[in-house]
C-alpha cells in the first residue's frame, strides 16, 4: 500500500535506514545530488558518519555559465577543507541548460513553486536516480530537501518514482528520504558556511527566479543571504 507523503515524517524512515545499516555493519554507498555548497555542508556533515558519498552535481537550471562554475568550485573547496568520517568524492554531471530549456517551455510564466520547478526537481532528480542506478550505488537522494524554500514532499515522491521506475528495469538503487530541515540542518547550514565562507548565493540559479528576486529587491545586483 503506497503511503500519503502528507503523513510521513522523512527524518525518522532516514533515522530507521541509517539504524539498519549500521546493525548490519555496512557503510552504504550514497550518490548525493547537490545544488551547491551551502546547501551540501551540512548534508555532507551528517551524511558522511554512515556512508561513502559521491556528491554529484547535475544542475542544467542554472543559466549562467560562470555562475555554474563558481558553484562547483565551492562544492569542491568544501569537501576538500571540510572533514568527514568517510570518503566523499564528487562528480560533475554534464551541463544541459538546453534540457531545462526545453522543459520550460509554455511555464515561463508559473510562479516560484510551482509547475515549473517540479519539471526542473523531476529532470534533475530522474537524471541523477539513473546515473545512481547505472554505476551500482546503493542509495540516492538530493541536499534540496534542506531549503525552506523547497517542498520536502513533493522531493521525495519525485525521487521515490524515478526509483520505483529503475527497479523495474532490474537496478537495485533505493531512495534516501529525508528531510534535511530536521534536527537544526538548516540553521547549521548557515553556521558552515559562515565557518567555511562559502558563496552564497540569492537565488536557485534559473533565469526566472533570478529575475524574480531582482523585481522584489528593485535592483539588479545580489544579496549575500541564502534563499534556497
Amino acid at each position: 500500500m503506497k503511503i500519503d507523503c502528507q503523513q510521513r515524517n522523512f527524518q525518522k524512515e532516514l533515522d530507521r535506514v541509517i539504524e539498519k545499516e549500521e546493525r548490519d555493519g555496512r557503510v552504504p554507498t550514497l550518490l548525493l545530488h547537490s545544488c551547491c555548497a551551502p546547501c551540501s555542508s551540512y548534508c555532507l556533515e551528517y551524511l558522511s558518519r554512515h556512508f561513502a558519498i559521491t556528491d554529484y552535481y547535475y544542475n542544467p537550471n542554472i543559466t549562467e555559465k560562470a555562475e555554474y562554475d563558481h558553484r562547483i568550485a565551492e562544492i569542491k573547496r568544501l569537501i576538500g577543507d571540510q572533514p568527514h568520517l568517510h570518503q566523499v568524492k564528487f562528480e560533475e554531471g554534464p551541463y544541459e541548460p538546453d534540457r531545462f530549456w526545453e522543459i520550460s517551455k509554455g511555464y515561463e510564466a508559473c510562479p516560484e513553486g510551482t509547475d515549473r520547478c517540479r519539471r526542473c526537481f523531476t529532470l534533475r532528480l530522474q537524471k541523477t536516480c539513473r546515473y545512481a542506478a547505472e554505476q551500482g550505488f546503493d542509495y540516492v537522494t538530493t541536499t534540496l530537501t534542506i531549503s525552506p524554500m523547497k517542498d520536502e514532499k513533493l522531493l521525495n515522491e519525485i525521487g521515490e518514482a524515478a526509483v520505483r521506475n529503475l527497479r523495474q528495469e532490474g537496478y537495485a538503487v533505493k531512495w534516501l528520504p529525508s528531510n534535511f530541515k530536521k534536527k537544526g540542518g538548516y540553521q547549521r547550514s548557515v553556521e558552515l558556511s559562515e565557518e567555511y565562507q562559502l558563496y552564497r548565493q540569492d537565488y536557485c540559479g534559473c533565469v526566472f527566479s533570478k529575475r524574480r528576486d531582482y523585481v522584489k529587491l528593485g535592483r539588479n545586483s545580489r544579496i549575500n543571504t541564502v534563499k534556497q
